[in-house]
């Protein structure tokens, strides 16, 4: 009695890895940047440097981002959304229980600020907007949208205040926390507890303006 044919074997179909959204592309781009910019700052990150570290070409790399400012535009870009997320959980927020909660927040700013990797890539962007117009245009136009931010707080703290007032408090505390980002360079050894119980009080001032 004859035996059956064997089944023919079916070749295997190779599973392929699902593609990268354009979203996790830029971000892996942007990544890759931001460890180039600590290592050789903007100045110094070439764009086949980014490509290496992102391990992509650079051809790949200009069909998200055109150049470099581009690039800068949306790290900051992410920072500003980070913020504005920041912001809306204090809109939140009921007007009597406002100023604590803002208060409470800053042994987290200083970590943040006195983290030695955020405050060497927030340097590198301002020298580059130092010489650069155009990432001059985009750090200044983030400062202003910033602004207004912290202006709707301090009037929900300040409801009757003249807005000149307003205005020039905010600068002054916007001045102290960019501040922190040279401090961190400077004397990075700081104690961060003794130093936010001072700022609390420093910031108690600022925000009531009486």
């Amino acid at each position: 009695m004859d035996k059956p044919a064997p089944s023919p074997v079916m070749p295997e179909i190779p599973v392929s890895k699902p593609r990268q959204s354009r979203e996790a592309r830029q971000q892996q781009i942007l990544d890759a940047t931001l460890r180039c910019v600590r290592q050789s700052g903007f100045h110094g990150a070439s764009m086949s440097d980014i490509a290496a570290e992102a391990k992509m070409s650079v051809g790949v790399i200009y069909r998200y981002f055109e150049n470099k400012e581009a690039i800068v535009e949306a790290i900051v870009a992410n920072d500003l959304a980070e913020m504005r997320a920041k912001f809306a959980e204090w809109d939140q927020t009921a007007d009597e229980d406002l100023l604590d909660t803002l208060l409470d927040t800053i042994d987290f700013a200083l970590e943040h600020k006195y983290g030695p990797d955020n405050s060497a890539l927030a340097l590198e962007v301002l020298a580059e907007a130092a010489r650069n117009p155009r990432v001059a245009a985009i750090v200044q136009a983030a400062d202003v949208q910033e602004r207004e931010l912290g202006r709707h707080l301090c009037t929900r703290l300040n409801a009757d205040c003249d807005p000149q007032r307003l205005d020039a408090r905010g600068e002054i505390i916007g001045m102290l926390f960019d501040g922190m980002m040279i401090r961190a360079v400077s004397n990075p050894h700081i104690d961060r507890k003794a130093l936010a119980l001072e700022l609390r009080d420093v910031l108690r001032y600022l925000f009531v303006i009486r």
